[in-house]
């Protein structure tokens, strides 16, 4: 499996006055069982860009590939697509609209052709998955905690059985302890289930200790793509496009510019940790 943008460009109201190029030449692969992080401010065209990846806006220019297939190509099933390509829009549990949380994850199946039985054995297994504890499978999604609705949109796509799995913003709106345990749910789909996420997010905070591979759009651009020890060494010109590293590449940075020869290249507390003693010869 893999999706692949080749200078995609889009332009929203082409041809008018208030037109915008919100993507520009943008190109990049992802492969199977990535969790590839994408990161920018707000208005980069980072939204734009994974609403291509599942056929959902069609490029101005440019192509996108599933499995090598043109999904713009003539009697391509894009439908079938969005299957495979599992879209988690921002603050989700706006989409919520059963009167049961069990029968709110069973739509995606039941629209997938999958019978009764089976989309409920689907969905029993999707909110699994999220943790979500079988005391609220009867209740109104309405009636649950913000992350708890999270957990159960989340649910939702991935009763479809997926491919792949888009999260826009999955943290927006949670305290901290929300955000974390959303992501840590999504980082156990990834490493206990092999699903590939794509993870949107204009906090690199959040996401630095997570994530393999960072993609960081600016203005409509795909300004760098590796991994984050090599995204955070570029923390000055991340800092221009409105972005900062994690704290704890500031700390390492300004420990070297003291005189301490120590490793920059640390990004969590452990290893920051293990650096600053190693700095210190202990």
């Amino acid at each position: 499996m893999s999706i692949k943008l080749e200078n995609v460009s889009y332009v929203y109201s082409s041809g008018t006055a208030y037109e915008i190029k919100a993507v520009d030449n943008v190109s990049f692969e992802i492969k199977q069982g990535e969790f590839v992080g994408m990161i920018g401010h707000t208005g980069s065209g980072k939204s734009t860009v994974i609403q291509h990846l599942n056929g959902l806006v069609k490029p101005t220019s440019g192509k996108v590939l599933f499995n090598g297939e043109d999904v713009w190509a003539e009697n391509y099933d894009r439908r079938a697509l969005r299957f495979h390509v599992g879209l988690v829009f921002q603050y989700p549990e706006y989409q919520l609209f059963e009167t049961t949380v069990l029968k709110d994850v069973c739509f995606g199946p039941k629209n997938q052709g999958l019978s009764d039985e089976d989309a409920l054995k689907a969905a029993k297994k999707a909110l699994e998955m999220v943790g979500a504890p079988e005391d609220i499978f009867e209740k109104s999604p309405l009636d649950l905690s913000g992350g708890q609705k999270r957990r159960v949109a989340i649910a939702g796509v991935l009763a479809m059985n997926p491919d792949v799995l888009v999260l826009d913003e999955p943290m927006a709106g949670l305290d901290p302890r929300g955000k974390k345990e959303i992501l840590d749910m999504i980082a156990d789909l990834h490493e206990k289930n092999g699903i590939t996420i794509v993870l949107v997010s204009h906090s690199m905070e959040d996401v630095a200790v997570y994530v393999d591979r960072l993609i960081v759009m600016d203005k409509g651009k795909k300004a760098f793509d590796g991994n984050p020890k090599e995204i955070f060494a570029h923390y000055r010109e991340l800092e221009k496009m409105g972005l900062s590293a994690p704290q704890v590449t500031y700390l390492m940075y300004a420990l070297r510019d003291k005189g301490f020869d120590i490793d920059t290249t640390a990004i969590t507390v452990s290893e920051a940790k293990e650096a600053i003693l190693k700095a210190l010869g202990r």
